[in-house]
């Protein structure tokens, strides 16, 4: 079984992967730490890193090529902003999820998990998001809005963790069967 979580910062995304992860006994294979870890290895703030990316489309190209062979492998949850269109890309089977909520209610979550002023964050989320936007259309010509690609699409705004995590676990049984899913 393969699941795919993507999303917009600050939806909730690696919350709702955790928690499936749990239930379901898979592994968490988080795009995120795959950058951030690249940054720390290049000995730079993640900041330098995203600026670098911009100018440097072999940084996303590795990235999502590791992703890429997490996907063939399966039996995982893939986390991040790529993640289905890697494995639509890849021809493998996945239930693909995207989380969304409103621009302020992600900028406060972000805010709050950080220690951040929300407002800053709001920006700072902006110009993130019109970044990967940008990298995204001319590496892969892929639209991060268009949600088309998407089994499932979830708005986060007022449903909680773990509302949306049992929204994906009926996904996953009606794609995979009722024995997919553990019991509690």
């Amino acid at each position: 079984m393969l699941i795919t979580i993507s999303g917009t910062p600050g939806s909730g995304k690696t919350t709702v992967a955790k928690l499936l992860c749990a239930r379901l006994r898979l592994p968490h294979i988080y795009a995120g730490d795959l950058y951030r870890r690249a940054a720390a290895e290049r000995g730079i703030s993640l900041a330098e890193f995203n600026r670098l990316s911009e100018q440097d489309h072999s940084i996303d190209r590795d990235l999502d090529a590791r992703m890429a062979e997490h996907a063939r492998a399966g039996n995982a949850i893939l986390e991040g902003r790529l993640a289905a269109f890697i494995v639509q890309q890849e021809g493998v089977e996945a239930l693909k999820v995207f989380l969304t909520a409103s621009a302020a209610v992600r900028a406060q979550r972000v805010g709050q998990r950080e220690g951040s002023d929300w407002q800053q964050v709001l920006e700072q989320n902006r110009v993130r998001q019109a970044s990967d936007a940008g990298r995204y259309r001319e590496i892969y010509g892929f639209d991060l809005g268009d949600t088309s690609i998407y089994d499932v699409v979830l708005d986060s705004d007022h449903a909680t963790p773990d509302e949306l995590a049992e929204r994906v676990l009926a996904a996953v049984r009606q794609r995979y069967g009722a024995g997919a899913v553990p019991a509690a």
